[in-house]
């Protein structure tokens, strides 16, 4: 195994520990965060017919939005890492709005431009290889899908609440994660991060 590889394996390893500490928990520690969601999948501008993922879905909190915004006929598909974040999807019911998968975003089950788009809260800031894991989203949407990378509060508020700084290097910074995305294969439409939310809107490029 090369040490690139291992190291990968580590990461992996490093988030699923962390969430499976926490899925008990989470959404009673975020119970508050309801509405950012509705008002982010909102932005995402689904219609009635839709494929969407939601990427990294965690408990399923945007899954209820997803479904009502495409509809009976649309697709809604959750996937994480980590078996107990999808647990704990299931126990809430979650599991009745879409289609749970156990899978690392970085190699999904499914086939190319397949999607409309991709819903992501809270994903980037864990991805090993984010430029690649961005390009692997990329791939299962069709030209000119959608992405949005949400996080119910903005940088700044939440550099405050884990006690910590802004880092000049942080890859949601606006001027990192426009060229990012574009080496990804997506092009930003809008960019928010206030501290009520953050929201990086994207159209896969043609």
């Amino acid at each position: 195994m090369s040490d690139d590889h291992a190291q990968l394996r580590e990461d992996l390893a490093r988030v699923r520990e962390f969430f499976t500490s926490r899925a008990a928990g989470w959404d009673a520690k975020f119970s508050g965060d309801g509405p950012a969601y509705r008002a982010a999948v909102a932005e995402l501008a689904l219609r009635s017919g839709d494929h969407v993922l939601d990427a990294g879905c965690g408990t399923g909190r945007a899954l209820p939005a997803l479904r009502e915004a495409v509809g009976a006929q649309g697709t809604v598909l959750g996937a994480d890492l980590t078996p107990a974040m999808i647990d704990t999807a299931v126990e809430a019911g979650r599991h009745v709005c879409g289609q749970l998968l156990v899978a690392d975003v970085a190699r999904l089950p499914l086939r190319s431009e397949v999607l409309d788009a991709v819903f992501a809260a809270g994903l980037i800031s864990h991805l090993p290889r984010p430029e690649d894991n961005l390009r692997e989203l990329a791939r299962v949407v069709r030209p000119g899908g959608r992405l949005a990378l949400f996080h119910p509060v903005g940088r700044a508020a939440l550099a405050a609440r884990q006690g910590r700084q802004i880092t000049p290097d942080d890859l949601r910074a606006k001027q990192h994660l426009r060229p990012l995305l574009a080496r990804s294969g997506w092009r930003m439409t809008s960019y928010v991060d206030t501290d009520a939310r953050f929201l990086a809107l994207a159209t896969r490029q043609l």
